[in-house]
């Protein structure tokens, strides 16, 4: 028999850097350079910048869909509560990763409709001021905001107001007194 078919399989003992906070007995997290690094025994597995909230929610989601955590890993290990957790496993499972950077859908506002919208539009185009066309129209200004932002309403050109003329002072240029010794 030779040499390899005696030898066992060695395990590799997790050693973590210092500054790493452990997620599990076998994988770490630790912050470089403002990177995340996601770190399985001694080896980096997987990185992303700090401030990338769907990269966090792939990868750790990822690590509860293959059994490498736990959710409540996750919970313990980043202070994320256990509803997010879920939320965010459930994407993965129903959208898969590329549900992570998909943008997010909104609603159009189901008021700003028909005639409503014909004569806020129309309001707006004369110049009108939100307060107004809200007034005139029955719909919130807070919506008709929202639809000027989201570019389903034209911006509202703001009025100019005419400048006053003011009159330049006159210079009076009255002689001093001479002082007196």
């Amino acid at each position: 028999m030779g040499e390899t078919e005696l030898s066992m399989p060695q395990l590799q003992l997790p050693i973590f850097p210092a500054g790493s906070q452990c997620i599990t007995a076998e994988i770490a997290v630790e912050r470089r350079d403002k990177h995340v690094v996601y770190i399985y025994g001694s080896l980096p597995i997987f990185q992303h910048q700090e401030g990338d909230l769907q990269s966090f929610r792939l990868f750790t989601s990822q690590l509860i869909e293959m059994g490498a955590a736990r959710q409540v890993d996750i919970v313990n290990a980043f202070g994320v509560p256990l509803p997010t957790v879920k939320r965010y496993l459930k994407l993965l499972r129903d959208g898969g990763p590329q549900a992570f950077f998909e943008k997010p859908k909104r609603r159009s506002a189901s008021v700003l409709k028909g005639e409503a919208r014909r004569l806020s539009e129309s309001l707006l185009a004369e110049g009108r001021s939100v307060p107004e066309v809200a007034q005139a129209s029955g719909v919130k200004a807070n919506t008709l905001h929202k639809a000027i932002r989201a570019g389903r309403l034209p911006s509202v050109k703001k009025k100019q107001l005419p400048r006053l003329r003011s009159k330049s002072p006159t210079r009076v240029n009255a002689a001093r007194p001479a002082a007196q010794p």
